[in-house]
């Protein structure tokens, strides 16, 4: 059996995963469309992180682009040079208040080329019942400096926590810069991985999540997944219709500037409307 054969839709659970918050998030309501320009140029790195190729400054965890495939140039160079207002305007407040978290935002390689691991909650949670995310959490102590290589820890100990992933087959290869979730008060760091050696994953607390699936970027950048969802609170945002599951809110949104600004945006509906209701 093959490494996507054996992780593809299995059954799989999480503790802790930064959920989607609300209709809120990446994308949804924001005041910058496609074609916001950076003020900074190509090969910016955003303040305490490693620039292309570069080490984190704690032993232990590397961020690095030194051998990825070609296909994840567009992502790494969008990392580089993306700027917060471009991703969301829910950005984390000035007055540093809000619990710093992080997510793994994993690609891989699987039957279909290139794909993205997610995983989706357990429908008997209180909140964000059957939402898909990515693999991720709150900051522990021991996970180090907030606002260096903290982030870094956090993605990778909570992806093993929640999936069974081996973080030693993960590359980082790059961060995006932190976002808010206005309704959690999550400070959120999407950490970029690739998947260089694949591991199996699986079921680690059924309670806390339903399942773990990979879905192919090229369903993600098919328009006929694509589709705005609507929240009864007004909000609005992207959503995709993959793997028998709706992603929405955070996740979706930083898939959807992902896909836009490494360059793999197709043209999509977005008067095709997703109705949420207010359990979302």
């Amino acid at each position: 059996m093959t490494h996507a054969q054996t992780h593809r839709m299995t059954q799989a659970g999480n503790g802790s995963a930064v959920g989607n918050g609300s209709a809120e998030g990446p994308g949804y309501s924001s005041p910058e469309g496609p074609g916001y320009s950076s003020p900074e140029g190509p090969g910016y790195s955003s303040p305490g992180w490693p620039g292309p190729g570069g080490r984190a400054a704690e032993a232990g965890v590397a961020v690095t682009t030194d051998g990825l495939p070609a296909w994840l140039d567009p992502v790494a160079r969008a990392a580089r040079s993306v700027q917060p207002q471009q991703l969301s305007r829910f950005l984390p407040p000035e007055s540093g208040a809000g619990r710093q978290s992080a997510v793994l935002v994993l690609f891989g390689e699987g039957e279909r080329g290139p794909e993205l691991l997610l995983m989706e909650r357990s429908g008997t949670l209180r909140s964000h019942a059957g939402q898909p995310s990515f693999p991720g959490g709150a900051l522990d102590p021991e996970d180090g400096d907030q606002a260096t290589t903290g982030p870094l820890r956090a993605a990778l100990r909570e992806a093993e926590e929640e999936t069974g992933l081996d973080p030693r087959g993960v590359q980082l290869f790059g961060v995006l810069p932190r976002l808010y979730i206005p309704v959690s008060s999550f400070v959120v760091t999407p950490v970029l991985g690739w998947w260089r050696a694949p591991s199996p994953v699986g079921v680690v607390d059924p309670a806390e999540t339903a399942r773990v699936f990979t879905v192919p970027v090229a369903d993600l950048t098919d328009p006929a997944n694509r589709a705005t969802a609507i929240h009864p609170s007004g909000h609005s945002g992207p959503a995709f219709l993959v793997e028998s599951a709706l992603v929405w809110g955070f996740t979706a949104g930083v898939i959807d500037r992902i896909v836009h600004y490494a360059g793999w945006e197709r043209p999509w509906d977005r008067a095709r409307q997703v109705p949420l209701d207010w359990r979302a």
